[in-house]
């Protein structure tokens, strides 16, 4: 089974469409699949919209506190079944049938991750200029820092093996800005080493944009924290079960 879990706060004008379009490409994909929706403290009509889709696969969690995007998959990862599990934009960025080729791409180089890139050459990317400059300077700082040779670890869109995944959630601290970094940081210090990256389709989506200097600020302090624990203590390896993962 496939398990696609999506983050979403305060989506309630994309979360119709991005359901609707991720349903129709995931019935063209010849295996089981689910679709978890974890509304991460949304305050306005995210869930609402979501349940009177009514869509088959589609189970809705919400919670009242806004816990950053961390935490939101976390939860997800808990509640999900399947053997390959993928990460999903809740605001509409990523077309909805890229997550068939990421399996192919998974399945033919047995990969451990596979992880979408804006910056990959095949890649087709409407995104502002700001935007591409400030991705470009974060991978940098990554790249010496964490000695990490993947050219864009934010992107939104990304497949995992979920035996991969549930040893690297339950090390992992930062629930927000970092933690997509954070995640394939662990999986480097555990010894995992298949990641693949494939090239993405993307239509920027201004709406769902946060990026503001506040949270730049708190990415690269998140990012330094990482480098803390990762360099200086051995946070990274032993597991620190924040939320229950269950096991299949």
């Amino acid at each position: 089974m496939l398990s696609v879990i999506i983050p979403a706060y305060n989506e309630a004008h994309n979360i119709a469409k991005t359901l609707q379009d991720l349903a129709r490409a995931l019935e063209k994909i010849d295996r089981s699949h689910e679709v978890i929706v974890v509304s991460d403290g949304s305050t306005d009509r995210t869930v609402a919209v979501a349940r009177r889709l009514k869509l088959k696969h589609v189970r809705i969690i919400s919670y009242p506190k806004n816990r950053g995007k961390g935490y939101a998959l976390t939860v997800g990862t808990n509640a999900s079944k399947g053997r390959m599990v993928t990460f999903f934009d809740a605001g509409g960025d990523f077309d909805a049938a890229q997550i068939d080729k990421f399996i192919k791409l998974m399945e033919v180089f047995d990969a451990e991750v596979v992880i979408g890139s804006k910056r990959h050459p095949a890649s087709r990317v409407d995104y502002p200029l700001n935007r591409q400059i400030g991705s470009r300077l974060y991978q940098l700082l990554i790249r010496l820092l964490f000695n990490l040779n993947i050219r864009d670890t934010q992107t939104g869109l990304k497949l995992f093996r979920r035996d991969v995944l549930i040893k690297i959630l339950p090390r992992a601290l930062v629930k927000r800005y970092a933690f997509d970094l954070e995640l394939l940081v662990i999986a480097k210090h555990l010894g995992y080493h298949r990641f693949f990256e494939a090239p993405v389709d993307m239509n920027f989506n201004a709406i769902s944009s946060s990026l503001t200097r506040e949270a730049i600020i708190k990415a690269l302090l998140d990012t330094a924290a990482i480098w803390y624990r990762l360099r200086l203590l051995p946070y990274y390896d032993q597991p620190h079960v924040l939320v229950a993962i269950p096991k299949d």
